[in-house]
């Protein structure tokens, strides 16, 4: 995965733009009002969801397999944040006990036990009373069922990418035991100008006891 997403970087850059998706925008603001400030983004990307958390003054920590991708975070903000290079199957990064995690869409491009140890590994990071936030693609979304299936709800495109769709029973059975205490499905464009392109994705939100 981690060639995969290097190629990608490499060859396509800033290929959803500048802006922070919907979702990121809304959880900024959740987070805000509950006055959550110390914050880990798994799947970081260049950066782009990382910008609302900012703007209300959190500290911001990301991990990230793509060294591109990196640098191109780094090019945008500096030393604002702590970036760590490496896979989220490889989690922890660090020791700190997180206020928060927000995880745009990528806990659906993994297997099954990959899933289960990155839900794991965030609520262990999170301090009591802490909230993570995992926005997922959706089984209603209208690329389900495209590509080759290899598995239940789980599909290759023609890409090599591995997709699995979530429906409320899986996100009861993955997120349940993690503080569960909403899924709300959601239109999320992957960049402002997409309009009516956008996926349906769930926002699924736990908070540790």
């Amino acid at each position: 995965m981690a060639e995969f997403w290097e190629t990608h970087f490499k060859a396509k850059q800033e290929m959803w733009g500048q802006q922070p998706a919907d979702s990121a925008r809304a959880t900024a603001r959740e987070f805000e009002a509950k006055g959550l400030t110390n914050i880990l983004i798994p799947g970081f990307g260049y950066g782009r969801n990382a910008k609302p958390f900012l703007e209300y003054g959190c500290r911001v920590t990301g991990i990230e397999i793509s060294q591109t991708a990196i640098n191109i975070a780094t090019q945008h903000f500096g030393e604002q944040m702590t970036i760590h290079h490496g896979s989220v199957t490889d989690m922890p990064f660090d020791e700190v006990l997180y206020d928060g995690v927000f995880c745009y869409a990528l806990i659906h491009l993994l297997d099954e036990e990959e899933r289960a140890k990155l839900i794991r590994d965030c609520h262990s990071q999170l301090k009591p009373g802490g909230y993570m936030v995992f926005v997922a693609i959706s089984t209603k979304t209208k690329t389900f069922g495209e590509g080759i299936n290899i598995g239940k709800n789980r599909f290759e495109t023609r890409h090599g990418v591995k997709l699995f769709y979530y429906d409320q029973a899986s996100i009861t059975a993955e997120f349940g035991a993690c503080g569960l205490v909403e899924a709300t499905e959601i239109n999320d464009p992957a960049k402002p100008t997409d309009g009516n392109k956008s996926q349906i994705f769930w926002k699924i939100t736990c908070v540790k006891k």
